[in-house]
C-alpha cells in the first residue's frame, strides 16, 4: 500500500500533483510485480477508496495493492464485495476520532524484513 498524508485533514486523490500521481502508480506498479511474484499469484488488482463514503477509513491516499490467483473468488468482482465486508468491519473496531491503534513492532518489522528482501 502507497500513501501520501498530510498533517491535520483528510487528502484525496484529486488533491495530487500530476507528478505525485505519477509517482504512486509507478510505485504501485513495481511493488505489486514484487508482490505478485512473492506470493505466487498470477494477477494483481489494484483499488483506490478515495473520501469516507467511498468505504477509505484512513485520511490519506493509499492503493491497496491485492494478489490473485486463480480461483481466489467464484466471480471475480466478488473481491469487491469482500473489500467492501472488511471495511465494514474496520470501521465497526477503528474510531478515526481516537488514536488508531497499529500492529505490533514486531509483527510490522517482520513483514518489513520479508518485503525489504524483495526490493534489495
Amino acid at each position: 500500500m502507497i500513501m501520501l498524508m498530510a498533517c491535520g485533514g483528510w487528502v484525496f486523490w484529486f488533491d495530487l500533483s500530476s507528478d505525485e500521481t505519477c509517482d504512486i502508480w509507478l510505485t504501485a506498479k513495481e511493488v505489486g510485480a514484487q508482490l505478485e511474484q512473492y506470493h505466487k499469484a498470477s494477477s494483481l488488482t489494484f483499488t483506490i477508496q478515495d473520501g469516507p463514503e467511498s468505504g477509505q477509513t484512513v485520511p490519506h491516499v493509499h492503493i491497496h495493492i491485492l494478489p490473485r490467483k486463480k480461483g481466489d473468488f467464484e466471480n471475480n468482482d466478488e473481491i469487491y464485495n469482500a473489500i467492501d465486508a472488511k471495511e465494514k468491519e474496520m470501521k465497526e473496531k477503528l474510531d478515526l476520532d481516537i488514536e488508531r491503534k497499529d500492529r505490533s513492532m514486531e509483527e510490522m518489522a517482520h513483514e518489513a524484513t520479508e518485503y525489504r528482501g524483495l526490493f534489495s
